[in-house]
């Protein structure tokens, strides 16, 4: 079969009967055209493990963002992409390589951008205390939005682009509200006292007609409140807060996820708030759960020895 015209379905396939972000499928788009250029693929058939051996040794030989070789968990992307490909041309009996023959390359463990309990704390309390400071009616707003947005990030283990989606008719009365995350799938995430009360105090002294939770830019210019706008403002906090590491919005998402584990939580539990697909994405965690193990054995293994 044609693979142009076998690619086009397949992205069609997981953008609407899988439920792919747009973005997703654009990836996969980039992916599969650049392995199709570089192999020279006409048809599903010139898909061979020979060739495919011979684009892995071309991607892991392409220049990185550092200048080093494109690091293997990029070049898993296109492996990912290609064997998600060969599963969809099996389904519909097109002929072409198995895709169990493509296994990806052992990458090293994530490492996860963390931070201490003092300096979460110091953080979650920056915008509090730029409040105390402020003059302007401008300011005072901007500082209760924020405060919101780091107690509700830290309540709710969300996704940037989750809280950034979320419109102001959210229902404070509850301690729980549905979201659509990734593969367009719902998860229900719950709501602290702290987070509620911030949100709370952030929407009575807005005065515009947004719909959007958050938003951004001066009072004739609103605009929902952008991922880029998030990481901006939260970059300040990071300094007023002094943590010298990286924090991202998603170094909140891990917070959220090491205190649950932290204090018992079991990791298919922290899954499901956290919206992860496969269990394998949420054993990035375990070193936590090692930690309280090593504990609980030292503190009642052998006692009667």
């Amino acid at each position: 079969m044609d693979a142009e015209s076998a690619k086009r379905q397949f992205l069609e396939y997981i953008e609407i009967e899988r439920g792919r972000a747009v973005k997703t499928v654009e990836n996969y788009d980039h992916y599969l055209t650049r392995y199709f250029a570089q192999m020279g693929i006409k048809n599903t058939s010139d898909i061979t493990e020979e060739n495919v051996r011979e684009f892995r040794l071309w991607l892991n030989r392409q220049p990185g963002t550092k200048k080093d070789s494109m690091k293997r968990r990029t070049q898993n992307y296109y492996l990912i992409a290609l064997r998600a490909f060969l599963k969809f041309l099996r389904k519909r009996n097109i002929e072409s390589m198995s895709p169990e023959r493509i296994e990806l390359a052992k990458v090293p463990e994530r490492h996860l951008d963390l931070v201490s309990t003092a300096e979460l704390n110091r953080l979650l309390s920056a915008p509090s205390e730029a409040l105390k400071k402020a003059k302007k009616p401008e300011d005072r707003l901007r500082y209760l939005r924020d405060r919101a947005i780091l107690e509700l990030f830290f309540s709710t283990g969300l996704r940037i682009s989750e809280l950034c989606s979320l419109d102001s008719d959210l229902d404070l009365t509850r301690d729980e509200f549905s979201i659509r995350g990734k593969g367009e799938k719902v998860r229900v995430v719950f709501l602290s006292e702290a987070a509620k009360s911030a949100i709370r105090d952030y929407l009575k002294e807005r005065k515009d007609m947004e719909e959007a939770l958050f938003v951004d830019g001066r009072a004739k210019k609103l605009h929902r409140i952008t991922p880029r706008d998030i990481q901006r403002h939260l970059k300040t906090y990071v300094a007023q807060a002094g943590i010298t590491n990286t924090v991202t919005p998603h170094t909140l998402r891990h917070a959220f996820a090491t205190d649950l584990l932290s204090n018992g939580a079991d990791i298919r539990s922290v899954q499901q708030l956290l919206g992860h697909a496969s269990i394998n994405t949420t054993q990035i965690y375990t070193h936590i759960t090692d930690a309280h193990l090593r504990e609980v054995h030292k503190k009642f293994h052998s006692k009667s020895r």
